[in-house]
């Protein structure tokens, strides 16, 4: 049996205690929050970074010379080199803060894509790509009449990495890929499709809203041409983003929205543009989320993202051996690799009617189609039960969340 004692260095009831929304109760029972892959949730130094900076230092930033403008500036671009720490980007200017990865999908496709698609180029995404990293596309080759080209869902969740190589071809401009599957937990491998992508002289974006967290990320080494990520997903607050561009790629593109901050002259007869990373940031930005996603990498950091994937896959590992004893029960998505994310549906029984009773019992999970309909239709199903963990998730709230489906394939089977 897999036990939390086999990492010693992790604490796991001591990280429990740095979350308090874990101290609450839902319903008369004590949370079991499984669902992470939405949003994770928040240590109190994320917490307390934004009540410091509205309590103490509340500011707009860049432009002021008073004190409180200073130190909320110095805050704000702190985010932006740890960031870049964190992904390891060549340099600081390379950090664009957005409002997540949504934001950073649509900056691509309205500013890169806009500019380099021409009638009959070729675009190519997956299969178990999320609505977000869809849609942007849909309505750059409806605009430029470019083609759209999906790679493939192979039965056990992965892509079909030969059907990928035969849709690459000289019209092709950009791959679009999600790195982690937030449906299925499939880990991609994006180090293969990038390098491919470039030898037909493609550019890649690759969406990080689930790999950000559970795995290390290194752009230089990926060598990938765009990522996107959102702090939400990794502890931090939500309405921030970032998206990372290699230089010469962003330098080129246009610019993305009108305002204040991403210029350095304005005239009636015309305008200057500001240098990166400021050129794509336009107006106030969301400056005390900014600052509190600092504190969330730093957690990050300071856990350890290897002791945090090590717990995480021990978590995946007993929910799958327990969830697979279940009658009735089918994972959906097998992938060898894969991420702590467990997605199925029982026979006989609606997952959202699951989500309903286990929410009755305190156990928050995600039903439905998880913002990826195409990936659904794929596997012949209107949407799954889906249980994703973190750091602070243990094997008694697993032992809680079969004990809950158990009741509901006796209750409603």
């Amino acid at each position: 049996m897999i036990t939390e004692t086999t990492i010693p260095s992790l604490d796991i009831a001591a990280i429990r205690r740095q979350f308090p929304v874990l101290q609450r109760e839902v319903k008369g029972h004590p949370l079991v929050y499984l669902d992470n892959a939405a949003t994770s949730q928040k240590p109190k130094v994320v917490i307390d970074a934004l009540v410091d900076y509205y309590s103490g230092y509340n500011a707009n930033i860049h432009r002021g010379i008073h004190t409180l403008a200073e130190e909320a500036t110095a805050a704000f671009e702190a985010t932006r080199d740890t960031v870049a720490r964190f992904i390891n980007a060549a340099s600081r200017e390379q950090i664009i803060f957005t409002r997540g990865t949504t934001e950073s999908i649509n900056l691509v496709a309205q500013t890169w894509g806009r500019q380099q698609v021409n009638k009959g180029d070729e675009i190519i995404i997956s299969g178990m790509e999320h609505h977000s990293n869809i849609v942007p596309w849909q309505l750059l080759c409806l605009e430029k009449e470019a083609v759209l080209k999906v790679i493939p869902v192979l039965d056990n969740g992965e892509l079909d990495m030969d059907a990928y190589k035969a849709l690459l071809s000289p019209r092709t401009k950009i791959v679009s890929i999600v790195h982690v599957s937030n449906a299925l937990g499939t880990v991609n491998p994006v180090k293969e499709i990038i390098d491919a992508a470039h030898r037909q002289g493609a550019v890649v974006m690759i969406d990080g809203a689930q790999s950000s967290v559970h795995l290390d990320i290194d752009v230089q080494v990926l060598d990938c041409d765009f990522f996107a990520m959102s702090a939400h997903k990794v502890y931090g607050p939500t309405g921030i983003g970032v998206l990372y561009g290699k230089k010469e790629l962003l330098d080129a593109m246009p610019v993305f929205q009108g305002g204040g901050e991403m210029i350095k002259e304005v005239s009636f007869e015309g305008t200057t543009f500001n240098e990166l990373p400021y050129k794509y940031e336009a107006g106030t930005p969301n400056i005390a989320d900014t600052v509190a996603f600092k504190a969330a990498l730093d957690f990050v950091t300071e856990t350890g993202k290897d002791r945090m994937r090590q717990h995480e896959d021990q978590l995946l590992a007993y929910a799958t051996d327990k969830l697979q004893q279940l009658p009735g029960l089918r994972i959906i998505g097998q992938a060898a690799e894969k991420i702590s994310l467990v997605s199925f549906i029982i026979d006989g029984i609606h997952p959202q009617d699951i989500g309903i009773l286990l929410d009755t019992q305190g156990i928050a999970v995600r039903t439905g189609h998880h913002c990826a309909q195409p990936l659904m239709h794929r596997f012949g199903i209107p949407g799954t039960v889906r249980a994703s963990f973190a750091v602070y998730n243990t094997m008694e709230e697993l032992d809680r969340l079969i004990a809950g489906l158990q009741r509901a394939i006796k209750l409603l089977a």
